[in-house]
């Protein structure tokens, strides 16, 4: 039943101003309506993927940084969890119309991730990599290393289980969720766009929201 789901939000979703301070505020969590054309607010936090929850042991995580960079780095899930953190309130759009508001990630910043690397000027685009079956997605750099995106290994304050791409799944709240890699394992810094799975199959090569980018 719902009421004994945790995830489940049974009041009106946390509004910024009652954020706590030192979390970053995404910026459409300020628009005076928060849920984007076509969408609806669900309660509740579906499951979606594109090939099922796959078995990623903790222990032998890794993520990867590479392409376009200075310095190819790789961290495990405890060099990871050392790194600075940051606190992101955001809310979270998946394309099949639904929206889960009021959320708070903590993890990494994609900032933080890739000024460690150093990213080379004639890199534009971003892939990312999933442990499910090679899965990708396609980013501007620019979106991706926006204030508000950041690897996240904690949802409202709890480890983000495997259904929901735990241990470590990317978070980019301003564009539709797909872009938000669950399972990542990899980050590529190219010089051109290249689709990933969901873009191949004929979604949007952005993914705004608020453009209603679901498909290209």
């Amino acid at each position: 039943m719902d009421h004994l789901d945790p995830k489940y939000q049974s009041g009106d979703p946390l509004p910024p101003t009652e954020v706590p301070a030192g979390v970053i505020i995404s910026p459409d969590t300020l628009r005076t309506n928060r849920i984007p054309p076509g969408q609806s607010r669900t309660r509740k936090w579906p499951v979606l993927d594109a090939s099922g929850t796959p078995r990623v042991d903790p222990a032998t995580w890794e993520l990867r940084i590479f392409g376009l960079v200075d310095r190819p780095l790789t961290f495990n899930l405890e060099q990871f969890r050392a790194l600075p953190r940051v606190k992101v309130f955001s809310d979270f759009h998946c394309v099949t119309q639904w929206s889960r508001l009021g959320n708070i990630w903590e993890g990494v910043s994609t900032r933080e991730l890739l000024d460690r690397s150093g990213i080379q000027g004639e890199a534009k685009f971003v892939l990312c990599h999933g442990y499910d079956n090679g899965w990708t997605t396609n980013l501007p750099l620019e979106d991706f290393i926006a204030k508000d995106a950041l690897l996240a290994d904690l949802h409202d304050g709890e480890p983000i289980p495997p259904d929901h791409g735990g241990p470590v799944r990317g978070m980019v709240p301003q564009l539709y969720a797909w872009k938000s890699a669950k399972w990542i394992c990899g980050i590529e810094l190219l010089s051109s766009d290249q689709p990933g799975y969901w873009e191949r199959g004929g979604y949007h090569m952005h993914g705004d929201p608020w453009k209603e980018e679901r498909f290209g």
